[in-house]
């Protein structure tokens, strides 16, 4: 159902759904001075019918919206089989309970971001989310944060000149972590990604894995961020 006509803006070209118009407004201006081409709606029906008729690169969502609430937007572009399926989705609301943080997370939502917000975190999130959408296409092979290197065909890790020497779930954690491209993942999720032949992780021992990354990571183990109650990420500069 969800789809395009239409071919991509040069412009990067984001949707802002939320009926505080203050806030829509703000969000607007400073998508627009950023160089991004931006529509706004509402409510979740006209949000529905635009990405109908529209190609995006990204979706400013809140949660609690007239009509069709912004979760059941998330779920339903996340359900569908077609180019918006992939549509990265910036949560923005005032459900700051860490159950929400995490349902919003696993419905689909790529970020989350709590109201009150500061501008200049707003906007780099959603950099990162569009750097992330520019390179899905042509998927990384190695991967650098900081002084961190890592190769996923080698499966080498290096922190400046040294060698990291982890196991096969410290380093399938780190690429899960890296191919996000800075995405808060749940330790849910992470445990799904995590899991696989010679790989066993179950309950909160994400947590263990966690610790021993970063103490193998040494002066890197700060690329990997804790975002408290919910999950882990890369941090999207050092």
């Amino acid at each position: 159902m969800l789809g395009s006509q239409e071919r991509l803006s040069k412009m990067p070209r984001v949707l802002i759904v939320e009926d505080e118009k203050d806030i829509s407004e703000l969000m607007s201006l400073h998508l627009k001075r950023d160089g991004h081409e931006v529509a706004t709606v509402d409510n979740g029906e006209e949000a529905l019918k635009l990405l109908e008729r529209n190609a995006y690169q990204l979706l400013v969502l809140d949660w609690m919206l007239p009509g069709t609430p912004g979760l059941e937007i998330c779920k339903k572009i996340r359900a569908e089989k077609d180019a918006n399926s992939q549509l990265p989705i910036l949560m923005v609301t005032a459900r700051a309970h860490t159950s929400d943080i995490v349902l919003g997370l696993e419905i689909g939502a790529d970020d989350y971001l709590t109201k009150p917000f500061e501008i200049p975190v707003f906007m780099a999130r959603v950099r990162a989310l569009l750097r992330r959408q520019s390179s899905a296409s042509s998927p990384e092979k190695v991967f650098t944060v900081g002084e961190l290197v890592v190769d996923s065909e080698t499966y080498k890790a290096t922190c400046g000149k040294k060698d990291v020497q982890l196991t096969p779930s410290e380093f399938k954690l780190l690429l899960a972590l890296l191919q996000s491209q800075g995405r808060v993942l749940t330790r849910e999720r992470l445990i799904d990604l995590v899991q696989g032949e010679g790989v066993t992780v179950i309950d909160r021992a994400i947590d263990t894995h966690v610790f021993g990354l970063r103490k193998k990571l040494g002066k890197c183990a700060d690329v990997v961020e804790t975002i408290r109650g919910v999950g882990y990420r890369i941090r999207n500069e050092i």
